[in-house]
């Protein structure tokens, strides 16, 4: 009985290698931008899992460039400070006190987490950050808000440099400001975003704890348009943290990036699902649906 029990195992691995092959075809040599974060990060297993998957990415041909959040770190932190938590519209607000914490534990703490454990994996990862070789170079996105940054200049071309060499980059969203070097806090969604679209990536995946984009009724829309999500923000049905991740989508997809998808970070092995087969894991949202199946091409 164990024996028939592995055999079905092995033939239901090898059938859906055989199966993905189609899609590893298709995003050979493809930029994909995975932007991580959520209560994942804090989880050893979810760490590697997802490391893992990175890994696969790069070994199958495709250049995976990783984008961190890190906010239960940051919040964590700024509690044993006795620093408050303050948001608008689903963005931190960052003073002064803040923003130094912020960079700390991004630049320190999540991103050399999140290299080791592609490294472990048998990857190889550079952590940056936003201000290395003014990768991204920011104006206040709001005086509401403080030190936090709007992307206006970005400078890519050491991501490319990376992944060229066959690293994987890992990059921590804080970036210079404009005027008298400041440093600045980004949303980890918009700075995906803008290297998304500065990269001309071909799928920009922003994983979180939620199943997906859903509708008044509660349940998860697996395609959609910009027209669907400025519908759905005008209506109240889109808000709190998931309305900066679809704005994120619409600038990246005006941007040039191809697809833009918010997956369910806490399924198992999410990128691969979303990538490699015709389910997904998530809410695709592109500028105009394909005439062709599967959906994920």
């Amino acid at each position: 009985m164990r024996k028939q029990t592995m055999n079905r195992d092995w033939i239901a691995t090898a059938r859906t290698l055989s199966e993905a092959l189609p899609y590893l075809q298709r995003y050979s040599g493809a930029v994909v931008v995975v932007k991580f974060g959520g209560n994942a990060m804090g989880d050893d297993d979810a760490m590697a899992e997802f490391a893992r998957d990175i890994v696969l990415m790069r070994q199958v041909g495709m250049n995976p460039v990783v984008v961190h959040g890190g906010g239960p770190m940051i919040n964590e932190m700024l509690g044993k400070l006795g620093i408050e938590s303050k948001f608008v519209r689903g963005k931190r607000v960052t003073d002064k006190a803040t923003v130094e914490v912020v960079e700390m534990i991004l630049s320190g703490l999540v991103n050399k987490r999140i290299v080791q454990a592609i490294n472990d994996q048998g990857g190889r990862a550079v952590g940056i950050s936003g201000k290395d070789d003014d990768l991204m170079v920011c104006e206040a996105d709001d005086p509401e808000l403080g030190f936090v940054g709007r992307p206006v200049e970005m400078n890519v071309q050491v991501i490319r440099d990376l992944y060229s060499a066959g690293i994987i980059p890992v990059i921590a969203p804080v970036a210079t400001g404009m005027a008298d070097n400041e440093t600045f806090n980004v949303n980890g969604d918009t700075a995906a975003g803008a290297i998304a679209g500065a990269l001309q990536a071909d799928r920009l995946l922003l994983l979180t704890d939620v199943a997906g984009v859903k509708n008044a009724q509660g349940e998860v829309i697996t395609e959609m348009t910009p027209e669907d999500i400025e519908a759905l923000i005008a209506d109240g049905t889109i808000a709190g943290g998931m309305i900066p991740k679809t704005e994120t989508a619409l600038k990246a997809l005006s941007e040039g990036v191809r697809a833009v998808v918010i997956v369910d970070g806490r399924v198992q092995n999410a990128c691969l699902l979303e990538l490699f087969t015709e389910h997904g894991a998530g809410s695709l949202i592109r500028s105009t649906t394909p005439r062709v199946t599967p959906r994920r091409r």
